[in-house]
Protein backbone atom coordinates (compact mmCIF):
# COMPACT_ATOMS: atom_id res chain seq x y z
CA UNK A 1 0.00 0.00 0.00
CA UNK A 2 1.20 2.88 -0.78
CA UNK A 3 2.16 5.59 1.81
CA UNK A 4 -0.29 8.17 0.94
CA UNK A 5 -3.05 5.85 1.44
CA UNK A 6 -1.86 4.47 4.81
CA UNK A 7 -1.56 8.06 6.14
CA UNK A 8 -4.76 8.55 4.37
CA UNK A 9 -6.47 6.13 6.65
CA UNK A 10 -5.42 7.30 9.62
CA UNK A 11 -6.92 10.53 8.84
CA UNK A 12 -9.82 9.69 6.71
CA UNK A 13 -11.12 7.20 8.48
CA UNK A 14 -13.25 6.31 11.08
CA UNK A 15 -16.87 5.24 12.92
CA UNK A 16 -20.03 6.41 12.87
CA UNK A 17 -19.09 6.91 17.11
CA UNK A 18 -17.08 9.73 16.14
CA UNK A 19 -19.54 11.89 15.36
CA UNK A 20 -22.61 12.20 17.50
CA UNK A 21 -25.98 13.16 16.51
CA UNK A 22 -25.80 16.56 18.65
CA UNK A 23 -22.68 17.42 17.04
CA UNK A 24 -23.98 16.82 13.77
CA UNK A 25 -26.95 18.97 14.59
CA UNK A 26 -25.46 22.04 15.86
CA UNK A 27 -22.65 21.96 12.53
CA UNK A 28 -26.04 22.22 10.34
CA UNK A 29 -27.48 24.99 12.75
CA UNK A 30 -24.68 26.68 12.54
CA UNK A 31 -24.83 26.96 8.43
CA UNK A 32 -28.15 25.35 7.42
CA UNK A 33 -28.00 26.60 3.89
CA UNK A 34 -24.30 24.53 3.31
CA UNK A 35 -25.58 21.80 5.24
CA UNK A 36 -29.00 20.73 3.99
CA UNK A 37 -29.50 17.11 3.19
CA UNK A 38 -31.41 15.01 0.65
CA UNK A 39 -31.44 11.28 1.82
CA UNK A 40 -32.21 9.24 -1.74
CA UNK A 41 -33.12 5.50 -2.10
CA UNK A 42 -33.20 4.22 -5.55
CA UNK A 43 -35.52 1.48 -5.85
CA UNK A 44 -36.63 -1.74 -8.20
CA UNK A 45 -39.29 -4.16 -6.59
CA UNK A 46 -37.65 -3.55 -2.98
CA UNK A 47 -41.57 -3.96 -1.09
CA UNK A 48 -39.78 -6.25 1.49
CA UNK A 49 -37.21 -3.44 2.82
CA UNK A 50 -37.80 -0.04 1.71
CA UNK A 51 -40.82 0.49 3.70
CA UNK A 52 -38.79 -0.19 7.03
CA UNK A 53 -35.50 1.56 5.86
CA UNK A 54 -37.92 4.95 4.98
CA UNK A 55 -39.18 4.81 8.80
CA UNK A 56 -36.23 4.55 10.21
CA UNK A 57 -34.61 7.61 8.47
CA UNK A 58 -38.08 9.68 9.28
CA UNK A 59 -38.12 8.92 12.74
CA UNK A 60 -34.31 9.19 14.11
CA UNK A 61 -32.87 11.61 11.46
CA UNK A 62 -36.27 13.64 10.81
CA UNK A 63 -38.28 13.43 13.97
CA UNK A 64 -36.16 12.72 16.58
CA UNK A 65 -33.70 15.23 15.23
CA UNK A 66 -33.37 17.41 12.44
CA UNK A 67 -30.59 16.48 10.21
CA UNK A 68 -32.38 15.19 7.10
CA UNK A 69 -34.38 17.76 5.08
CA UNK A 70 -35.93 15.40 2.40
CA UNK A 71 -36.37 12.09 1.47
CA UNK A 72 -36.96 10.80 -1.46
CA UNK A 73 -37.24 7.31 -3.18
CA UNK A 74 -37.02 6.97 -7.18
CA UNK A 75 -39.17 3.83 -8.68
CA UNK A 76 -37.18 2.78 -11.76
CA UNK A 77 -40.22 0.69 -12.61
CA UNK A 78 -41.52 -1.76 -9.87
CA UNK A 79 -44.23 -3.78 -10.48
CA UNK A 80 -44.85 -4.83 -6.82
CA UNK A 81 -46.16 -2.16 -4.04
CA UNK A 82 -42.35 -0.80 -3.58
CA UNK A 83 -44.07 2.81 -4.22
CA UNK A 84 -46.85 2.11 -1.84
CA UNK A 85 -44.65 0.90 0.44
CA UNK A 86 -42.62 3.95 0.56
CA UNK A 87 -45.07 6.61 0.24
CA UNK A 88 -46.83 4.80 3.21
CA UNK A 89 -43.84 5.15 5.55
CA UNK A 90 -43.06 8.72 4.89
CA UNK A 91 -40.92 9.35 1.66
CA UNK A 92 -41.52 10.93 -1.29
CA UNK A 93 -42.17 8.78 -4.28
CA UNK A 94 -41.33 9.36 -7.76
CA UNK A 95 -40.52 7.52 -10.70
CA UNK A 96 -37.29 8.01 -13.02
CA UNK A 97 -39.60 7.72 -16.41
CA UNK A 98 -41.15 11.27 -14.44
CA UNK A 99 -37.91 12.72 -14.38
CA UNK A 100 -36.56 14.12 -17.37
CA UNK A 101 -38.82 12.82 -19.97
CA UNK A 102 -37.35 14.16 -23.42
CA UNK A 103 -34.35 11.84 -22.58
CA UNK A 104 -35.74 8.38 -22.77
CA UNK A 105 -34.88 6.45 -19.27
CA UNK A 106 -32.17 3.27 -19.89
CA UNK A 107 -32.53 0.80 -17.33
CA UNK A 108 -29.86 1.00 -14.32
CA UNK A 109 -29.24 2.30 -10.98
CA UNK A 110 -26.42 4.82 -12.05
CA UNK A 111 -29.16 6.38 -14.25
CA UNK A 112 -31.60 6.49 -11.19
CA UNK A 113 -29.05 7.79 -8.94
CA UNK A 114 -28.21 10.52 -11.96
CA UNK A 115 -31.98 11.77 -12.70
CA UNK A 116 -32.28 12.19 -8.73
CA UNK A 117 -30.57 14.91 -8.42
CA UNK A 118 -32.86 17.05 -10.65
CA UNK A 119 -35.70 16.27 -8.01
CA UNK A 120 -33.27 16.64 -4.91
CA UNK A 121 -32.29 20.00 -3.57
CA UNK A 122 -29.75 19.35 -1.13
CA UNK A 123 -26.53 20.53 -0.95
CA UNK A 124 -25.32 17.00 0.82
CA UNK A 125 -26.81 14.17 -1.27
CA UNK A 126 -26.96 10.69 0.71
CA UNK A 127 -27.48 7.51 -1.36
CA UNK A 128 -29.13 4.46 0.37
CA UNK A 129 -29.47 1.25 -1.04
CA UNK A 130 -33.21 -0.09 -0.88
CA UNK A 131 -32.65 -3.86 -0.35
CA UNK A 132 -30.95 -3.48 3.09
CA UNK A 133 -31.91 -5.43 6.19
CA UNK A 134 -31.70 -4.65 9.66
CA UNK A 135 -31.41 -1.10 8.71
CA UNK A 136 -30.17 1.74 11.24
CA UNK A 137 -29.93 5.33 10.34
CA UNK A 138 -26.34 5.10 11.25
CA UNK A 139 -25.35 4.56 7.19
CA UNK A 140 -27.04 7.93 6.98
CA UNK A 141 -25.55 9.77 9.82
CA UNK A 142 -22.53 8.33 9.44
CA UNK A 143 -21.77 9.32 5.92
CA UNK A 144 -23.08 12.93 6.07
CA UNK A 145 -21.35 13.76 9.48
CA UNK A 146 -17.75 14.64 7.88
CA UNK A 147 -19.29 16.65 5.09
CA UNK A 148 -20.99 18.27 8.22
CA UNK A 149 -18.02 18.64 10.02
CA UNK A 150 -15.08 19.15 7.42
CA UNK A 151 -15.45 21.57 4.44
CA UNK A 152 -12.63 20.12 3.18
CA UNK A 153 -14.07 16.76 2.87
CA UNK A 154 -16.40 16.08 -0.55
CA UNK A 155 -17.43 12.11 -0.82
CA UNK A 156 -17.66 9.98 2.04
CA UNK A 157 -18.52 6.03 1.50
CA UNK A 158 -19.69 3.77 4.29
CA UNK A 159 -18.01 0.25 5.00
CA UNK A 160 -19.01 -2.50 7.09
CA UNK A 161 -18.68 -6.26 7.79
CA UNK A 162 -20.64 -7.97 4.80
CA UNK A 163 -21.65 -11.41 6.26
CA UNK A 164 -22.86 -14.49 3.65
CA UNK A 165 -24.58 -17.28 4.84
CA UNK A 166 -23.98 -16.80 8.25
CA UNK A 167 -20.09 -16.61 7.99
CA UNK A 168 -18.54 -12.70 8.40
CA UNK A 169 -16.72 -11.32 5.60
CA UNK A 170 -17.99 -13.51 3.26
CA UNK A 171 -19.90 -11.04 1.07
CA UNK A 172 -18.90 -8.23 -1.47
CA UNK A 173 -17.79 -11.14 -4.07
CA UNK A 174 -17.45 -8.52 -6.71
CA UNK A 175 -15.70 -6.06 -4.85
CA UNK A 176 -12.88 -8.33 -3.75
CA UNK A 177 -12.80 -10.47 -7.30
CA UNK A 178 -12.92 -7.96 -9.32
CA UNK A 179 -13.27 -3.66 -8.20
CA UNK A 180 -10.60 -4.29 -5.47
CA UNK A 181 -7.76 -5.73 -7.97
CA UNK A 182 -8.56 -2.77 -10.62
CA UNK A 183 -8.52 -0.54 -7.84
CA UNK A 184 -5.03 -1.81 -6.44
CA UNK A 185 -3.87 -1.80 -10.06
CA UNK A 186 -4.62 1.17 -11.73
CA UNK A 187 -5.54 3.30 -8.57
CA UNK A 188 -3.59 2.76 -5.97
CA UNK A 189 -4.42 6.07 -4.10
CA UNK A 190 -7.74 4.14 -3.79
CA UNK A 191 -6.84 1.15 -2.55
CA UNK A 192 -7.90 2.14 1.38
CA UNK A 193 -11.58 1.89 0.53
CA UNK A 194 -12.98 -0.95 2.42
CA UNK A 195 -16.32 -0.96 0.51
CA UNK A 196 -15.17 0.52 -3.02
CA UNK A 197 -18.98 -0.64 -4.64
CA UNK A 198 -21.12 -0.05 -1.45
CA UNK A 199 -24.28 1.97 -2.32
CA UNK A 200 -24.51 4.11 0.90
CA UNK A 201 -22.47 7.29 0.62
CA UNK A 202 -22.74 10.70 0.73
CA UNK A 203 -21.77 13.35 -1.59
CA UNK A 204 -21.81 17.50 -1.89
CA UNK A 205 -24.17 18.23 -4.81
CA UNK A 206 -21.18 20.85 -5.88
CA UNK A 207 -18.85 17.62 -7.07
CA UNK A 208 -22.20 15.07 -8.05
CA UNK A 209 -23.01 17.18 -10.46
CA UNK A 210 -19.83 17.71 -12.16
CA UNK A 211 -19.22 13.83 -13.25
CA UNK A 212 -20.24 11.39 -15.05
CA UNK A 213 -23.07 8.76 -14.20
CA UNK A 214 -22.30 5.15 -15.92
CA UNK A 215 -26.25 3.99 -15.69
CA UNK A 216 -25.38 0.89 -14.54
CA UNK A 217 -23.75 -1.49 -12.34
CA UNK A 218 -19.65 0.35 -12.65
CA UNK A 219 -22.20 3.70 -11.06
CA UNK A 220 -19.93 3.32 -7.77
CA UNK A 221 -16.51 2.60 -9.22
CA UNK A 222 -17.25 4.99 -11.95
CA UNK A 223 -18.14 7.82 -8.96
CA UNK A 224 -15.12 7.02 -6.90
CA UNK A 225 -12.77 7.18 -9.55
CA UNK A 226 -13.62 10.02 -10.96
CA UNK A 227 -13.99 12.16 -8.02
CA UNK A 228 -10.29 10.93 -6.99
CA UNK A 229 -9.43 12.75 -10.11
CA UNK A 230 -11.62 15.80 -9.47
CA UNK A 231 -10.87 16.59 -6.75
CA UNK A 232 -7.97 14.35 -4.91
CA UNK A 233 -7.56 11.52 -2.15
CA UNK A 234 -7.58 13.55 0.58
CA UNK A 235 -11.08 14.86 -0.15
CA UNK A 236 -12.63 11.56 0.52
CA UNK A 237 -13.36 9.71 3.48
CA UNK A 238 -14.99 6.52 4.70
CA UNK A 239 -16.87 5.65 7.98
CA UNK A 240 -17.35 2.56 9.75
CA UNK A 241 -21.13 1.64 10.45
CA UNK A 242 -20.83 -1.83 11.18
CA UNK A 243 -22.79 -4.60 9.40
CA UNK A 244 -24.67 -4.46 6.19
CA UNK A 245 -27.46 -7.19 5.55
CA UNK A 246 -28.99 -7.33 2.07
CA UNK A 247 -30.53 -9.72 -0.60
CA UNK A 248 -27.72 -11.35 -2.81
CA UNK A 249 -27.53 -11.60 -6.17
CA UNK A 250 -27.04 -14.93 -7.79
CA UNK A 251 -23.80 -16.02 -9.71
CA UNK A 252 -25.12 -15.20 -12.94
CA UNK A 253 -26.27 -11.45 -11.55
CA UNK A 254 -22.78 -11.28 -9.91
CA UNK A 255 -21.27 -12.17 -13.73
CA UNK A 256 -23.10 -9.33 -15.46
CA UNK A 257 -22.23 -6.87 -12.61
CA UNK A 258 -18.35 -7.81 -13.08
CA UNK A 259 -18.00 -7.18 -16.74
CA UNK A 260 -20.18 -3.63 -15.98
CA UNK A 261 -17.79 -3.10 -13.52
CA UNK A 262 -15.01 -3.84 -15.71
CA UNK A 263 -16.06 -2.17 -18.82
CA UNK A 264 -16.34 1.38 -16.66
CA UNK A 265 -12.96 0.82 -15.46
CA UNK A 266 -11.73 0.20 -19.57
CA UNK A 267 -13.27 3.20 -20.20
CA UNK A 268 -11.55 5.17 -17.76
CA UNK A 269 -8.08 3.76 -18.74
CA UNK A 270 -8.28 4.04 -21.70
CA UNK A 271 -11.32 6.21 -22.97
CA UNK A 272 -11.42 4.11 -25.88
CA UNK A 273 -14.25 1.56 -26.87
CA UNK A 274 -14.76 -2.08 -26.03
CA UNK A 275 -14.54 -4.55 -29.44
CA UNK A 276 -17.46 -6.42 -28.29
CA UNK A 277 -19.77 -4.40 -25.10
CA UNK A 278 -21.41 -8.09 -24.10
CA UNK A 279 -20.92 -10.94 -22.06
CA UNK A 280 -22.06 -14.83 -22.69
CA UNK A 281 -23.50 -16.86 -19.71
CA UNK A 282 -24.66 -20.06 -19.77
CA UNK A 283 -27.36 -22.05 -18.10
CA UNK A 284 -28.38 -25.35 -17.89
CA UNK A 285 -31.26 -26.61 -20.05
CA UNK A 286 -33.23 -29.61 -21.33
CA UNK A 287 -30.94 -30.34 -23.87
CA UNK A 288 -27.50 -29.44 -22.08
CA UNK A 289 -26.31 -25.78 -21.87
CA UNK A 290 -27.78 -22.91 -23.62
CA UNK A 291 -25.99 -19.89 -24.39
CA UNK A 292 -27.25 -16.47 -23.20
CA UNK A 293 -26.07 -13.05 -23.93
CA UNK A 294 -26.16 -10.09 -22.36
CA UNK A 295 -25.02 -6.43 -22.99
CA UNK A 296 -23.01 -4.78 -21.19
CA UNK A 297 -23.75 -1.39 -19.91
CA UNK A 298 -21.83 1.09 -22.36
CA UNK A 299 -23.52 4.25 -21.27
CA UNK A 300 -23.01 7.45 -19.16
CA UNK A 301 -25.03 10.33 -18.85
CA UNK A 302 -22.75 13.86 -18.68
CA UNK A 303 -22.78 15.49 -15.61
CA UNK A 304 -25.79 17.11 -14.51
CA UNK A 305 -24.63 20.50 -14.70
CA UNK A 306 -24.26 20.35 -18.64
CA UNK A 307 -28.25 19.30 -18.77
CA UNK A 308 -30.16 22.79 -19.60
CA UNK A 309 -33.35 21.62 -16.86
CA UNK A 310 -31.02 21.47 -14.26
CA UNK A 311 -28.87 25.00 -14.87
CA UNK A 312 -32.24 26.34 -14.97
CA UNK A 313 -33.65 24.81 -11.66
CA UNK A 314 -30.12 26.45 -10.37
CA UNK A 315 -30.36 29.37 -11.76
CA UNK A 316 -33.62 30.33 -10.10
Amino acid sequence: MLEEVERWLTRRSWSCDDRPLNRLTDARAADPRRTSVSVVLPALNEEATVGAIVATIRRELMEKVRLVDELVVIDSGSTDATAAVARAAGARVVHRDAILPRIPALPGKGEVLWRSLLVTSGEIVCFVDADLKDFSADFVSGTVGPLLTDPALQFVKAMYDRPLGGRAGQGGRVTELVARPLLNLHWPQLAGFVQPLGGEYAVRRSLLERLPFPVGYGVELGLLVDALHTVGLDALGQVDVGVRVHRHQDGQALGRMAAAIYRTAQLRLSRGHLVRPALTQFERGEDGFVPRTHAVDTEERPPMREIAEYAERHAA
